[in-house]
């Protein structure tokens, strides 16, 4: 794989997917629907899925792409392949609170070794660079020429006090529970895959995850911490985090700042 080629594709699609993802966001209605397991899908899922894979598969005609809405693409059996969520947290997307983003990953040998994350209503733009390290972009942002890049990294946790992010439209008892077993500084909330970049940035030290994900929820989010010195491992026995699983599942999840003294 051309990483540089690849990164100019993907962090320009993400760019492209945003604007068509705010002129929606930004109309005065628009029609949502419900799939299968009763999660929502708007007209910017759809316009921004048929952007970034047109692009994606014009780019790169000889590699999988997994998708999340293409159902078709959900039954391959692949380790190396591109994946895509076109706009995780269609939720806040719809309650217009702006914590969606744009995720595009390419997983080689079943780890997400490149990735953009592109929070569009909220002006941050997050992916790999061709050797693999994590940045984050100042805007306005220019399709073709990147901007002034900040390289992040994870914070140096301080375990009498973490910071902790967990999911806005998501959290439960469970999480709760798990999070009490810690010292916490304090607490945050966020949409979609812009968790993983809080913890990328240093913003916080420890994200878990007790629901249900599936790999193109996580995978861009989850390059872009392993570029910062992140880590992502399986909730159950702290396992490493693998990608291309039969249906592109996820078990739960904890993301953390290496450093944080995690409980099992």
């Amino acid at each position: 794989m051309d990483f540089e080629h690849l990164m100019r594709v993907m962090r320009r699609l993400a760019l492209e997917a945003g604007d068509k993802i705010m002129e929606i966001y930004d109309s005065p209605e628009f029609e949502v629907k419900s799939k299968s397991d009763n999660s929502p899908v708007t007209e910017a899922d759809e316009a921004a899925d048929a952007l970034i894979s047109a692009g994606l598969r014009a780019e790169f005609p000889d590699m999988p792409l997994v998708t999340e809405e293409q159902a078709a693409s959900h039954s391959q059996d692949v380790s190396t392949f591109l994946i895509v969520d076109p706009l995780d947290g269609t939720k806040e997307f719809v309650k217009r609170r702006g914590d969606f983003t744009v995720n595009i990953a390419y997983v080689e040998n079943g780890k997400p070794v490149r990735g953009v994350v592109y929070a569009p209503a909220k002006g941050r733009l997050f992916y790999t660079l061709a050797e693999g390290r994590a940045v984050e972009e100042d805007g306005p942002f220019d399709k073709e020429r990147p901007g002034k890049q900040h390289p992040i990294t994870v914070s140096m946790p301080d375990n009498r006090g973490l910071m902790v992010v967990a999911s806005k439209s998501h959290r439960d008892q469970a999480t709760d529970d798990y999070i009490g077993k810690y010292a916490v500084k304090d607490m945050a909330s966020a949409g979609s895959s812009l968790k993983f970049c809080l913890v990328a940035t240093g913003e916080a030290d420890l994200y878990p995850r007790l629901g249900r994900t599936m790999e193109w929820d996580t995978a861009a989010g989850d390059a872009v911490l392993r570029g910062a010195g992140g880590e992502m491992i399986r909730f159950d026995d702290h396992a490493p985090f693998t990608y291309g699983k039969p249906g592109f599942e996820n078990p739960f999840f904890i993301a953390y700042a290496p450093g944080v003294l995690l409980v099992k």
